[in-house]
């Protein structure tokens, strides 16, 4: 079970192109740091690359295909999701509402680590990406084509999860320097919960591939 060099070269840069520009994903693991700090959002990006991961062994197995296949098993992950993200949205804007002003960014990192697993693995346009993706460069004269196709989807699911990372640290220190404010601290976390609730709009509003 080996893919190609030709295929895999090409592969990796292609996926270290797709890490590199932001994405749906990038800007959720920011707005979680911007929330709740860096152990937060640290937290989020490992929550999110489990979830993706989620989607990778799905298509290697063949779920994916299925899911996306089905206009209904679509559209019901697809809302699941979608409500999932406008609630947490709004939870957040209601618990910086709630909160003590010195204490409106705090998050607890076991809730991100959550919330981020759900929120990819709950998002089909997750699912409908690896499957456009991937299949481009296996090999199908090594066989073993789900095999190939998880290794792939791990390699870009980690390559995802550094260039996460790097955004997390880039928020982080960004929210440092505005710590000492409090009120605008809380500020910024109602501001994360709007853009979280309106991902959420965006995923209910998303088509199924090919229709």
């Amino acid at each position: 079970m080996t893919v190609s060099g030709a295929n895999f070269s090409l592969f990796l840069l292609a996926a270290l192109v797709i890490a590199a520009v932001p994405g749906p994903g990038i800007f959720y693991v920011a707005a979680r740091t911007l929330s709740g700090g860096r152990r937060a959002g640290i937290a989020s990006t490992f929550g999110t690359a489990l979830g993706g991961m989620v989607h990778v062994v799905a298509g290697g197995l063949g779920v994916s295909a299925i899911v996306l296949a089905s206009a209904q098993l679509f559209t019901g992950l697809k809302l699941i999701g979608a409500l999932y993200l406008i609630w947490l949205g709004i939870k957040t804007i209601r618990d910086a509402n709630d909160a003590p002003p010195q204490e409106a960014g705090s998050t607890g990192p076991e809730r991100a680590f959550r919330d981020g697993i759900l929120v990819e693995a709950l998002n089909p346009k997750t699912a409908a990406f690896f499957l456009a993706f991937i299949p481009q460069f296996l090999d199908p004269a090594a066989g073993h084509a789900g095999l190939q196709f998880m290794a792939l989807g791990l390699i870009s699911v980690s390559l995802n999860t550094i260039a996460d990372v790097i955004v997390v640290v880039a928020a982080s220190t960004a929210r440092a320097h505005l710590v000492r404010r409090p009120v605008f601290v809380r500020r910024l976390r109602q501001g994360s919960g709007l853009f979280m609730a309106g991902l959420g709009i965006s995923l209910a509003l998303a088509r199924r591939p090919n229709t």
